[in-house]
C-alpha cells in the first residue's frame, strides 16, 4: 500500500510539472548581423573587409560569441525554447550562430526569410526540436510604393506544437525603418500592422484554441498608430477577449532603471514588442501567459555606462567606428506556462 501511494504522489508531481512547465520566447534586434562576403544585387558591401565598417571574419566570430554568451544567459538552465532575430542577413551567419558558436550543444534548428529588403536583412526564428515542433511555415510579403518606399522584411509566421500538444502560432517581424522620420515613414508601419492583422485575424478563425504569439522590431512604441490603429492592440487589461490582440511589452521597466530595448539621444524606446492573443491570457489550462511574464533582459556584459545617465546598451557599432559590444538593442523574453 505504501508503494502504491508513493508511486501515486509521483505521478501527481510529475503531471503538476508538465502542467506548469515554462516555454520561454526570447526576441532580440541583434544590429547588422552580416557575414564578410557581398552578396550580388544587395547593398551590403560596408560589411566586408574593404568596406566602411571594415568587417573581418575576426570581428564577425566575435560577435557570433557574443550574441551566443546572451542567448544563453536568457535562458538560465534551460535554454530558450523558440528565438526570434531581427537583423541578420541570410541563413549562412545563423548557422554560424547555431553551429559554431557554445550554442552548438544546445540543438537549435532554425528558420529564416529571404526578403526582398534592399540591404539583405532577414528575421529568423530559432526553436528548439523537442519543445516545439513545427508543422508549417510562411512568408508574408509587404507592398510598398516604390516612388517613395523602399522593400521592408517579409514576415515570418511558424506554426508548431509545444510538448503538451497544444498549437502556438508565432508571427516574427521587423516592420519599416524611421529613417527619413517618424512622421513621414509612419503609414508604411500602419499598412504593415494592417496586413500584420489581417493575416492573424484569418489565422486565429481557423484555429479551436488560437494562441498567436506576434514579436520583434516594430520600430514603433506602443502608443503609436501603427500598434493603436494598424495592428488594433490594446492595453493588457481584463477582460481578455480570445482573438483580440494586447500589447505585453507596454510600459515595461527593467532593472537599473532600464525603460526600453532601445536608447536614442539618452531617451530610452520600447520598440521592439510582444504582442499575444487573449486565448494566452485568459487561459486556466493549456497554453498561457500573464503580462508580467513579459520582461526586458539586461546583463552587465550588454549595456555601458550612457554619458547621459544611467546605460545604454553596448553597440557593435557607433558610427562606422566598432565598438565591440553585443547589440544596439536589448533582448525581450516572454514565458508561457503549459
Amino acid at each position: 500500500m505504501k508503494h502504491t501511494l508513493l508511486l501515486f504522489l509521483l505521478f501527481i508531481s510529475l503531471s503538476l510539472t508538465a502542467q506548469n512547465s515554462r516555454f520561454r520566447i526570447m526576441e532580440y534586434n541583434v544590429e547588422n548581423l552580416f557575414d564578410t562576403i557581398h552578396a550580388p544585387g544587395k547593398q551590403d558591401v560596408d560589411f566586408t573587409p574593404e568596406g566602411k565598417f571594415r568587417w573581418t571574419s575576426n570581428l564577425y566570430h566575435a560577435k557570433l560569441g557574443k550574441l551566443a554568451r546572451a542567448i544563453a544567459a536568457v535562458g538560465g538552465a534551460m535554454p530558450p525554447d523558440v528565438i526570434v532575430l531581427c537583423e541578420v542577413e541570410n541563413d549562412s551567419v545563423v548557422r554560424d550562430l547555431c553551429r559554431h558558436t557554445s550554442l552548438c550543444r544546445l540543438g537549435y534548428e532554425y528558420i529564416v526569410t529571404h526578403s526582398a529588403d534592399r540591404r539583405g536583412i532577414n528575421v529568423a526564428v530559432l526553436y528548439q526540436p523537442m519543445t516545439f515542433r513545427p508543422f508549417e511555415t510562411d512568408t508574408l510579403r509587404i507592398a510598398y510604393h516604390p516612388a517613395t518606399e523602399k522593400p521592408t522584411r517579409d514576415v515570418l509566421r511558424v506554426s508548431g506544437r509545444v510538448a503538451s500538444g497544444d498549437t502556438l502560432d508565432i508571427m516574427a517581424v521587423h516592420w519599416p525603418s524611421r529613417a527619413g522620420g517618424q512622421e513621414k515613414t509612419e503609414p508604411y508601419r500602419i499598412r504593415t500592422a494592417q496586413r500584420i492583422r489581417a493575416a492573424a485575424d484569418s489565422l486565429m478563425l481557423h484555429r479551436l484554441r488560437p494562441a498567436l504569439v506576434i514579436t520583434g522590431d516594430c520600430n514603433d512604441e506602443f502608443h503609436n498608430r501603427s500598434l493603436s490603429e494598424g495592428l488594433r492592440a490594446l492595453l493588457p487589461q481584463p477582460p481578455f477577449a480570445n482573438t483580440s490582440l494586447y500589447i505585453l511589452s507596454a510600459n515595461l521597466k527593467g532593472p537599473e532603471d532600464i525603460r526600453g530595448t532601445y536608447k536614442f539621444r539618452g531617451e530610452w524606446n520600447q520598440l521592439d514588442q510582444f504582442v499575444v492573443n487573449g486565448a494566452l491570457l485568459r487561459a486556466a489550462k493549456g497554453l498561457r501567459t500573464t503580462p508580467s511574464d513579459c520582461r526586458i533582459v539586461h546583463f552587465p556584459f550588454l549595456t555601458e555606462p550612457d554619458p547621459s545617465g544611467g546605460l545604454k546598451p553596448r553597440y557593435t557599432f557607433l558610427g562606422s567606428h566598432y565598438h565591440g559590444g553585443t547589440s544596439d538593442h536589448l533582448p525581450l523574453l516572454l514565458d508561457l506556462y503549459e
